[in-house]
């Protein structure tokens, strides 16, 4: 399934620098391919797009490149995460970017060591290659998925909600060229005799009847099969029948908790046990129209207090057995959201290497209302209900389509489900037996345990030798530092003052 989830931004960059005039090859790596027998041979410039989780290859192939004489750049999640670190290893590094800012780099296509060069656009770009245009990389990326392809499309950017750990609370929304996307159905309708589309949009039918409207009109009923990452609060009944007259096989709408975002899933202030009875006659309603439905869970939230969130969980899922739950540990990803900073400023966030930053393998954020080894355990136990052999039962005969049942069972029995468990157990073990690990853990040693380097190091392979020095650690608080740095700057500016702080505007870190 992984080339399924490739980003679309890699193919629009794509895209663009093929429209300049340059030979561009695009590699979507998925974790399985030997990566050395993947990628060209002495490049001029190389981008680089990643995940966090990604951080420490994506320095490593840097590195390597660099040697080999290439200029590197990085865009996607990390760079605009944490672009105070990238710029350490990378001559670019991207945050917005629209097509101006890639033609910016393309003219410029030098190195800038040691501190590379920070360039983003304003806002998002409303205007993006199409799936036509895109047509020669999606291809070449689905190829390396031979069982089930997932076409990548967008119908907007940003999101109106505000979820304070969320990259795109502060994101405005916008839509995309709805001409654009009908050309796209239509053209996809041309290449697969039943496509399947995955829709990226951070929360897909804000402007339901525009958006809905424009597949109406272009794809006959149930031709093309959907999924969508949406909110309950734009899922009334009316909404989902016709999204699934027009072909959605799968939505996931984020619950996130059971103590707060109440309007996104048009609970208001509703918590605790009325909201898990409201919740779950609204999933059940849909999974009466859908076939697949992923509830979404962020577990270790401030507002969380207690066994009860967990408990109630586990009483939605009963409720609910169709509908298959996504946990995720919080996790503060850098910049990602100005809740990070709060969580600095209280000292909050813990040094984990990036490669363990996947909202699962580790829980980057001290937990507020818990002890960890009581977070844990109650972590281990409603992961243990959601994957137990009776609601895996349940589950799949609550999914009609044999699909649904098989593919929920399928992540049960795999590394998302039992494998959760007993990584977490292993923790869990280790906060009990290991004094330097628990050390780590409360703050009382910033020595990171070996068993994190270990799984970097297998991660990575060959690649290891190539990861630069300094790269496996990096400034847990660099996003701090940088807005005090900001308003130094600004002090300074205002008064008129020349004062020596440290500070460059280059992006060096802050002293």
């Amino acid at each position: 399934m992984n080339a399924n989830f490739a980003s679309i931004m890699p193919q629009v960059v794509a895209t663009w620098c093929e429209a300049k005039g340059h030979e561009v090859t695009l590699t979507c790596y998925t974790g399985f391919e030997d990566l050395k027998d993947e990628l060209p041979d002495k490049p001029d410039l190389v981008f680089v797009s990643a995940f966090t989780q990604a951080a420490h290859l994506s320095y490593a192939l840097s590195n390597y490149y660099r040697s080999q004489g290439a200029v590197t750049a990085i865009g996607g999640p990390h760079a605009r995460c944490y672009p105070d670190d990238a710029q350490r290893f990378f001559d670019y590094v991207l945050g917005f970017t629209d097509k101006d800012t890639i033609n910016d780099l393309l003219s410029d296509c030098a190195p800038h060591r040691p501190i590379g060069m920070h360039l983003h656009a304003k806002a998002q770009p409303t205007q993006l290659p199409g799936v036509r245009e895109r047509w020669k990389f999606i291809e070449a990326t689905l190829r390396k998925a031979p069982a089930i392809k997932i076409v990548p499309m967008l119908g907007s950017v940003g999101c109106p909600y505000t979820c304070s750990f969320c990259i795109d609370a502060d994101v405005p929304y916008d839509p995309l060229d709805l001409d654009v996307i009908k050309e796209d159905l239509r053209f996809l309708m041309t290449k697969y005799k039943r496509p399947k589309v995955g829709w990226h949009d951070p929360n897909f039918g804000v402007r339901f009847d525009d958006i809905i409207q424009a597949i109406e009109e272009v794809v006959p009923d149930d031709r093309i099969d959907f999924i969508a990452e949406s909110s309950l609060s734009l899922l009334s009944e009316k909404h989902v029948a016709r999204l699934a007259k027009v072909g959605f096989k799968a939505l996931l709408p984020g619950i996130e908790t059971w103590n707060d975002l109440g309007g996104k899933s048009k609970t208001g202030s509703t918590v605790g046990m009325e909201k898990v009875r409201k919740v779950s006659d609204h999933v059940n309603m849909i999974l009466r129209y859908v076939p697949y439905v992923q509830a979404n869970f962020v577990l270790g939230l401030d507002t969380d207090d207690g066994p009860e969130p967990f408990e109630l969980t586990k009483q939605f899922l009963d409720l609910c057995p169709g509908a298959f739950p996504a946990f995720s540990l919080l996790t503060s990803f850098g910049r990602a959201a100005t809740l990070n900073l709060d969580y600095q400023r209280d000292g909050r966030v813990l040094a984990f290497p990036f490669h363990h930053l996947n909202n699962n393998h580790a829980m980057n954020v001290r937990v507020k209302n818990y002890e960890w080894i009581e977070f844990y355990d109650h972590v281990i136990d409603v992961t243990k209900h959601a994957c137990s052999s009776s609601m895996m039962w349940r589950r799949l005969k609550a999914n009609r389509p044999s699909i649904s049942g098989g593919l929920n069972l399928i992540r049960s029995l795999s590394s998302e489900g039992n494998g959760r468990i007993r990584f977490y157990t292993d923790i869990r073990r280790r906060l009990t037996e290991d004094n330097g690990f628990r050390a780590f853990f409360e703050q009382e040693s910033t020595a990171l345990p070996q068993f994190y380097i270990d799984r970097i190091r297998d991660d990575l392979g060959p690649f290891w030798e190539w990861l630069p020095e300094g790269g496996l650690h990096h400034d847990p608080h660099a996003y701090l530092r940088s807005q005090n740095a900001e308003a130094l700057v600004q002090v300074a500016v205002k008064g008129r003052d020349r004062v020596s702080t440290g500070v460059t505007l280059a992006g060096a870190p802050y002293k």
